[in-house]
């Protein structure tokens, strides 16, 4: 059946600026002995955060020096038998040593990747900045521990008070997209871009990259499978090769061809709809898993297409990248 968009709900962190406290070695916050002093004013202010998980993530606390301080970096580190997410940088020169520690809980029961997006906000709302952070491999019953910085600041940016979960996205860990510099043991690296959209029409590219060590070939279509909120199957949308009448877009209605990708060389291929809404209910894809061919490993991306109410996804070619 159709699934209508699920958004996941906006937890904001809010940061209490008259309260001082320590940073222990587990990133959060507590104690009264104060470490992480700024410019000599004194403790950090770190402000406890006891607000309920957004889809198993949370902060814990907050991180935000006083207006008058020197921004100075902090970083959590993972304790009392915890794992650790993946490393975060240390304050450079212009940090704004704004941060928030936070936990990634697995409740369920396979192990997970987990995107999270933080968004770094002023007390009246406005978005400042954003981090995506990747935890990868979170096992079933499984928490992880890690700290999220803003970084460094924008000339003429609204000074950020507070810290909140904006999104999390979480795949399957055998399905997740290899990090960068990591080849997975299929040989291929599968991606999605960003997007791009004009007048209603949207296109994400699919990005195959052989970081193998041997020569790999591709004929066809790549094979999608459109996935809801709870990467079930979204039902109610036509999966068309080509343009399927959708738009006129350069390449897609192209007659697919052999390409032979040696070690190093990409190929891509693209998605394209329309997320125009008429009559009916209209349809979100949070999730897409993808095969370069038949048999392959399968890749679960989340490129997020709204197909609004129009029911057809256009899928064009393999190609070989120009880089």
């Amino acid at each position: 059946m159709r699934r209508t968009r699920c958004l996941l709900p906006a937890l904001t962190a809010l940061l209490l600026l008259s309260g001082c406290g320590s940073e222990g070695a587990d990133g959060r916050g507590g104690g009264t002995d104060g470490v992480g002093g700024v410019g000599g004013s004194g403790p950090t202010p770190v402000t406890e955060v006891t607000r309920p998980a957004v889809d198993g993530v949370r902060i814990t606390s907050v991180t935000v020096p006083a207006p008058s301080s020197t921004p100075s970096g902090t970083s959590g580190t993972s304790g009392g038998g915890l794992v650790r997410a993946e490393s975060l940088p240390t304050g450079a020169p212009g940090d704004s040593g704004v941060s928030a520690a936070y936990e990634v809980t697995n409740s369920g029961t396979r192990s997970m990747t987990y995107t999270v997006r933080f968004d770094f906000t002023t007390g009246a709302g406005e978005v400042v900045d954003g981090r995506r952070v990747t935890v990868r491999s979170v096992d079933a019953g499984r928490t992880v521990r890690g700290t999220v910085r803003q970084g460094a600041l924008v000339p003429g940016a609204s000074r950020v008070t507070t810290v909140r979960v904006g999104e999390v996205t979480k795949v399957p860990a055998e399905e997740a997209p290899a990090e960068a510099g990591v080849c997975p043991t299929s040989g291929v690296r599968i991606t999605a871009d960003d997007g791009d959209a004009a007048m209603g029409l949207r296109v994400v590219g699919l990005v195959l990259e052989n970081c193998g060590e041997r020569d790999y070939t591709l004929d066809g279509y790549p094979q999608v499978s459109l996935l809801d909120e709870d990467r079930e199957p979204v039902e109610g949308v036509r999966v068309l090769k080509g343009d399927g009448g959708i738009a006129t877009v350069a390449g897609f209605d192209d007659p697919p061809r052999p390409v032979t990708l040696k070690p190093g060389q990409r190929a891509s291929a693209g998605l394209m709809w329309r997320n125009t809404t008429g009559s009916g209910t209209a349809v979100d894809v949070p999730y897409v898993r993808v095969r370069a061919r038949s048999g392959a490993d399968p890749v679960m991306v989340t490129p997020h297409l709204d197909l609004g109410t129009t029911g057809k996804l256009g899928v064009g070619p393999w190609r070989a990248a120009t880089r």
